[in-house]
């Protein structure tokens, strides 16, 4: 039985969307440190015991991202029908994506592998988008600066770049070489299209100079998209009053 979280009590909600944000903001950070710091034992030797172990590892972490950015969206609506299709959506992805890219057995094989991570990440893009715009209008609600809110903004922002990156493996997928050199799939691929999307969201130069026309001016679009959110959400969370200023 799922359990909707509009039950709660306006204080319990605030105080559960606080647990949620900073459950999610410490995944998110650990998807990125390990993305960026551990792809390159899994490009050398894919096949090492060690490459498998962080290819495991990443992956539970993010099917715990997936999971808990459904939980998030709890917060924020009752709707059966999202809600319930969204978790629908998420078990059947972890679930294929176990059976396939385990690296230790392989139950399911697809012949066309890359058509395949196509449709499996690009089930998971519109969750991503959907909770960001559910969270974008809760932080920009309300007329008081709460904790939770600091927490959705650290959350939305790195949430950015995360989806931007699974835009960015979505693209290379439907045409490889789309950052110049052809991207191992999977982790590998993931890990450099984070790099890519942090690099362009933090306003630093890339390694790869020469992207196709599409990446290129997505990447555009999520320069500004940062820039723009850092500059509503310093100006939205100051202009507030605290807590304890408004109860007085």
């Amino acid at each position: 039985m799922i359990r909707f979280k509009r039950k709660l009590t306006s204080k319990e909600l605030l105080k559960e969307k606080r647990k949620d944000y900073r459950n999610i903001v410490i995944i998110q950070v650990t998807i990125v440190i390990v993305g960026l710091l551990l792809s390159d034992i899994i490009l050398e030797e894919q096949e090492s015991l060690t490459s498998k172990l962080i290819i495991t590892l990443f992956s539970m972490f993010s099917a715990l991202y997936v999971y808990l950015l459904w939980d998030l969206l709890r917060d924020f609506t009752s709707n059966q029908f999202i809600i319930k299709g969204v978790i629908f959506v998420i078990t059947g992805v972890v679930i294929v994506g176990t059976l396939t890219e385990f690296p230790f057995y392989n139950i399911l094989e697809f012949e066309n592998r890359r058509t395949y991570l196509f449709v499996l990440h690009g089930c998971i893009f519109p969750i991503e988008v959907l909770v960001i715009a559910f969270t974008i209008r809760d932080i920009f609600g309300g007329n008081v600066l709460t904790p939770e809110k600091l927490w959705g903004a650290a959350c939305i922002y790195l949430m950015i770049g995360i989806s931007f990156a699974s835009l960015y493996d979505l693209i290379n997928f439907a045409s490889p070489g789309c950052f110049g050199p052809i991207l191992p799939l999977g982790i590998p691929s993931y890990s450099e299209c984070i790099y890519y999307s942090f690099n362009i969201l933090g306003g630093t130069e890339t390694i790869y100079p020469d992207p196709i026309r599409l990446v290129r001016n997505i990447g555009v679009i999520e320069a500004v998209w940062g820039n723009l959110f850092i500059v509503l959400i310093i100006g939205k969370l100051l202009t507030l009053p605290r807590m304890k200023d408004a109860d007085e």
